[in-house]
């Protein structure tokens, strides 16, 4: 087996050694979401500076308990680890990260995959829908996967129960699909796709933001729904209830203005009504590869630097952090007196339940910046979240 020094040097990476790890650290610390991450690395940089200010920084936000910074010794055994299952991280800036997600503003820092990077980054389309899906919905889900595999195009699901796992499988003879899941690597979830994701992983590719040992909870699913959207040029779905998961990763592709398909069913049937909907607002009829195929560019963009990757540390935009001689906005009138004012007016519009990030603006006086940086703030001490589709929410027992 391949030492994992020489692995991290031979693989396609343009960052040094070093700074990988210190990426991957400070993506790994809790209270660094990707939007966190992004905005800490156009203020300092370097990961490696990142992380030296980040103690401090949690500490003025409020952060009493401190903060778990994973040493490079547990990030070495992690991707060594990753290396022994057939898997390995891929970070933002790195050319096999999938070359439509770096258009998300909030696409994820780093990802675990297991199988053939290069899936990650070809003509694709998302084909999702309900678990408990009819009989019906299972035949259409596999017959359009197949045909649209037979086209060439890459099929991405969620390896969930009913439609996912029909799309999977009708596209992977041609060896062109990708499941995102929820956990890590190391969780097969739902157990009985154990063998499906296997064979994915083979033929196809396994992609997660989820680290290794990491149990697939309710939260984690909207994530998982974004990296679907984010990854593919459109998204069909083929069964979904009013009130489903299904539906916020349509919703997620439209914030991404990625094209919505939807597969009419009868009204007859709950689980089609989330479906109907969207083509009531919009979304294109599908009954077959071709409704698909007419609506789908040729080419995909070209891969969207990392705003990190964009010019010096000191030409880099940056909307976040209380910092020192960093404008919060466009004028003076813009930068309040203190945080604190902000944090006081920005919380009480808080809940566990996700709010859009354009909603708490709407009910504030400050600027959109200083806003952000409240949050951020928040992020940093652990007391709220920042969840996929612009939004935020408190954290449990905050």
């Amino acid at each position: 087996m391949m030492p994992l020094p020489d692995l991290v040097q031979n693989l396609p990476y343009l960052l040094p050694e070093t700074e990988r790890l210190d990426m991957l650290r400070l993506a790994r610390t809790n209270g660094v979401g990707p939007i966190n991450f992004g905005r800490l690395m156009c203020l300092y940089g370097q990961a490696s500076v990142a992380l030296d200010a980040l103690p401090e920084r949690m500490a003025a936000a409020g952060r009493s308990d401190g903060v778990h910074i994973p040493s490079r010794s547990d990030i070495e055994d992690e991707l060594e680890r990753l290396r022994k299952m057939g898997g390995r991280a891929i970070l933002r800036s790195d050319p096999d990260y999938p070359v439509l997600l770096t258009h998300v503003p909030d696409a994820p820092p780093v990802l675990f995959i297991q199988g053939d990077a290069k899936k990650l980054s070809v003509r694709s389309i998302g084909v999702v829908g309900a678990r408990n899906a009819s009989s019906a919905g299972i035949r259409m889900s596999g017959s359009l996967s197949t045909e649209l595999a037979s086209a060439g195009l890459c099929v991405v699901s969620g390896l969930a129960r009913g439609i996912d796992s029909a799309a999977h499988e009708g596209a992977l003879p041609w060896g062109l699909t990708v499941a995102a899941i929820a956990g890590g690597l190391d969780y097969f979830y739902p157990p009985e796709n154990a063998k499906l994701q296997a064979e994915i992983a083979e033929k196809g590719c396994i992609v997660t933001e989820a680290p290794l040992g990491t149990v697939p909870q309710a939260r984690h699913f909207p994530r998982r729904n974004r990296l679907i959207a984010g990854m593919t040029q459109g998204c069909v779905i083929v069964e979904a209830a009013l009130k489903s998961g299904t539906l916020i990763t349509a919703r997620l592709a439209a914030q991404y203005d990625r094209i919505l398909f939807s597969v009419p069913g009868s009204p007859l049937d709950p689980r089609s009504r989330g479906g109907n909907d969207l083509l009531r607002h919009g979304a294109v009829v599908t009954e077959n590869a071709q409704d698909v195929l007419n609506q789908l560019g040729l080419h995909l963009p070209p891969r969207n630097p990392a705003p990190w990757e964009k010019g010096s540390p000191q030409k880099r935009e940056f909307s976040g952090f209380s910092e020192p001689g960093v404008r919060w906005g466009n004028s003076q009138e813009d930068v309040p007196e203190d945080l604190q004012s902000v944090l006081r007016k920005v919380r009480p519009l808080l809940s566990v339940t996700p709010v859009a990030v354009d909603d708490v603006v709407r009910h504030c006086q400050f600027s959109v910046s200083a806003i952000l940086t409240a949050l951020t703030e928040l992020e940093l001490g652990g007391i709220v979240e920042f969840v996929p589709g612009g939004r935020v929410a408190l954290l449990p027992n905050r």
